[in-house]
C-alpha cells in the first residue's frame, strides 16, 4: 500500500473521494505506461485505490465509493525453474544466506516478505514445521500457511540454526535481511536464468507439486491461497492427469 500511494498520491491526494472519474483513473494508466510500468503493477495500484474508497463507504466517510477502472490483470507468467536449476543456482549463490533463502522459499513455497520475516520461534525443527504466519501479527497476509519441511531444508535450517545471531531465520553480518533480490538476480545470471526472482521461487514450488500429481485443494492448502479454483487455473494445467481423461476419450479407435 505504501508504495502504491507514492505512485497514486500525485494525481489523487488532493482530490476529494466523491470527485474520483473514470477519465482521471485512465489518465492514471496512461501516465504510468508511458513511464514504463507495466499493466499488472497498474493493476494493483488502482486496485488498491479502489479498497480504500470501499472501506470509507463502509465506515460512512464517504456517501459511496464511486467506479475505479484500471488496466486488466495480465495472465501469469510461465517462467520457472527446474530442479536441476535450483541446486545450480543454490551452488551460485555467493553469500550463505541467499542460499539458504532459496532453500526455504522453494521448500515452503513463502513469499519473499514472508520468507525473510519469519524468525526461529515460529520453526520447529523437532516436529519438522514451519509456521510462515506471525501469529502476533493482526494485518491480513497472503499466503502464509504452516507447512512441514522436508529433510533437505530441515537439515539447512539447523546448521543456519547452530550460527544463528538474529532472532530472524534469514540474516546476513547479524541482521536481518530486507531483501534477496540483488544477491538472487547474480546467481540467476551465474547460470544463465537472468529472469530469476523471488516469485519465481514460489511458482516454482507450486509447479513442482502440480508436476508430481498432488491434488489442487493440497497445493492450495500448501500455498496458502483462500479458494483453490485460483491454484487450478494457474496450476492445473502443469498435472500429469490434467484433461487426460477427457483426451482418452477422444482417441480414434481403428475399426475391427
Amino acid at each position: 500500500m505504501k508504495y502504491s500511494w507514492r505512485a497514486l498520491s500525485g494525481r489523487f491526494a488532493k482530490m476529494d473521494a466523491m470527485s474520483i472519474s473514470i477519465a482521471d483513473c485512465r489518465a492514471h494508466t496512461e501516465a504510468r505506461r508511458a513511464a514504463g510500468i507495466k499493466d499488472g503493477t497498474i493493476h494493483t495500484e488502482l486496485g488498491h485505490l479502489r479498497m480504500v474508497l470501499k472501506w470509507a463507504e463502509k465506515h460512512q466517510l464517504i456517501e459511496r465509493a464511486l467506479p475505479v477502472e484500471r488496466p486488466s490483470k495480465p495472465e501469469p507468467r510461465d517462467g520457472y525453474l527446474t530442479r536441476s536449476e535450483v541446486a545450480r543456482l543454490i551452488g551460485a549463490a555467493k553469500a550463505h544466506h541467499i542460499g539458504l533463502a532459496i532453500r526455504l522459499m522453494l521448500g515452503t513455497g513463502a513469499r519473499s516478505t514472508a520468507a525473510l520475516q519469519l524468525t526461529w520461534n515460529r520453526v520447529d525443527l523437532h516436529r519438522g514445521i514451519v509456521q510462515l504466519r506471525d501469529p502476533n501479527d493482526q494485518a491480513r497476509r497472503k499466503g502464509r500457511a504452516t507447512v512441514p519441511i522436508n529433510a533437505g531444508l530441515l537439515e539447512a535450517l539447523r546448521n543456519a540454526k547452530e550460527g544463528a545471531l538474529t532472532d530472524y531465520v534469514i540474516e546476513w553480518a547479524g541482521k536481518p535481511v530486507r531483501s534477496v533480490r540483488r544477491g538472487l538476480k547474480a546467481a540467476g545470471n551465474a547460470i544463465g536464468r537472468s529472469d530469476v526472482s523471488p516469485h519465481m521461487l514460489r511458482h516454482s514450488a507450486a509447479v513442482w507439486l502440480a508436476e508430481d500429481g498432488h491434488s489442487m485443494d493440497e497445493i492450495a492448502q500448501f500455498l496458502g491461497h483462500g479458494d483453490s479454483k485460483i491454484t487450478a487455473r494457474v496450476y492445473a494445467r502443469f498435472s500429469p492427469t490434467y484433461l487426460r481423461k477427457l483426451a482418452s476419450s477422444l482417441e480414434i479407435r481403428s475399426v475391427p
